[in-house]
């Protein structure tokens, strides 16, 4: 009995402990409340702040004029007006080609051989062309000497030195359709006709292959181009095109061999846009020094009349990163601030063009790569 009392006790008492803490959670509603939430705002990363900003020498961004500028892209196309087809009067079929497409070809070197029956035609043609003048002017000479002697009429005489006339027109016509198919008339009857390089230049095209047939004036079997002066092909927004005037030269540079810079001539500025890109397109006369291919990605560069005041600072003092240009200018309490800046062209002195981002007099950390390695470590 007392062990049964005792276990009736202790549960009263629990339960009273249980009661108590229920009243006073709902006598406190802020206990239950969640710990207030704090803001922190994220610190300027482009503000740096260094212990000693002294050890990192300034330079002075100067003034720098310059004339306006556009930079296009471009593709590297023949000089059409030097592109030369290779044409042939022959018809026939292909014996033998010397060149393919892409050779290097100088003026009268051989480039393929085609069997022809005009070739023939014609070669029997003179021989009977010479045949008939041999005759003609065997009876001239006999009809002259009894002329002289009075045997034949004067008509006689005429008709026979007509006769001769006429024979040798045909031989001389005859040698000359052999001349032009390519062949001698004074060397042994041969069907195969050669056909040479007109000019020396690059072939560009070639339209014909082994035991192909061709016809005469018909599609060229190849086209040598002349590449020792070719032309840049630009697109030129509508906007941009009173910074381009003809006769006016331009950088060209080429994507391959980005170090070197050419000069080109402005030589035509289309008269048609493009409907859909509003863009023109612009020529450049170019002289090849050997290196320039057809189809090659250039960067030409134009430069305009009217001069504008840039800025100019130390190369070294340019940071490039994530394909941005970025400079670091003093701020209060020993801070730098990066800012990202847009640069031009490469200046004398190791100087470089500052388009826009920071004016003339605001002074830069000189070596940015040197600060941003420090800070990093």
């Amino acid at each position: 009995m007392r062990r049964a009392g005792f276990q009736a006790a202790a549960l009263v008492f629990v339960l009273g402990l249980f009661l108590e803490g229920c009243g006073a959670s709902k006598g406190d509603p802020k206990a239950e409340a969640p710990p207030p939430v704090q803001v922190e705002r994220e610190q300027d990363s482009n503000v740096i702040q260094v212990d000693h900003p002294e050890q990192f020498p300034l330079a002075m961004a100067a003034a720098h004029n310059s004339r306006t500028e556009l930079v296009v892209t471009g593709v590297i196309a023949p000089d059409i007006s030097r592109n030369v087809p290779v044409v042939t009067l022959a018809s026939g079929r292909v014996v033998d080609i010397q060149a393919r497409l892409g050779d290097t070809v100088q003026k009268g070197q051989l480039l393929l051989r085609v069997r022809s029956a005009d070739v023939s035609g014609a070669y029997s043609d003179h021989r009977k062309a010479v045949a008939d003048e041999a005759l003609a002017r065997t009876q001239f000479d006999r009809a002259k000497l009894l002329y002289d002697k009075g045997a034949i009429s004067l008509n006689d005489f005429q008709v026979a030195q007509d006769a001769e006339d006429k024979a040798k027109v045909d031989v001389e016509t005859t040698a000359e359709r052999l001349r032009l198919l390519g062949n001698d008339p004074d060397q042994q009857p041969n069907g195969v006709v050669d056909i040479y390089a007109p000019v020396s230049g690059v072939i560009t095209d070639q339209q014909v292959t082994n035991a192909a047939g061709v016809q005469a004036l018909g599609s060229n079997p190849f086209t040598i181009s002349d590449i020792s002066q070719v032309w840049v092909v630009c697109d030129v927004h509508e906007n941009d095109l009173p910074n381009v005037r003809l006769g006016d030269t331009a950088e060209i540079r080429l994507n391959a061999y980005p170090g070197q810079v050419f000069q080109g001539r402005i030589s035509n500025i289309g008269a048609i846009l493009d409907p859909n890109l509003r863009t023109a397109k612009v020529r450049i006369e170019v002289r090849n020094p050997g290196i320039m291919r057809l189809g090659m990605f250039v960067t030409a560069t134009f430069r305009g009349q009217k001069q504008e005041v840039h800025t100019a600072i130390p190369a070294t003092a340019i940071l490039h990163l994530h394909d941005r240009d970025w400079v670091f200018v003093p701020a209060a309490d020993k801070k730098f601030q990066r800012v990202e800046i847009i640069s031009g062209i490469m200046l004398p002195g190791n100087m470089q063009e500052v388009i826009s981002g920071i004016k003339p007099g605001v002074q830069v950390i000189q070596n940015a790569l040197v600060f941003e390695n420090t800070l990093e470590q």
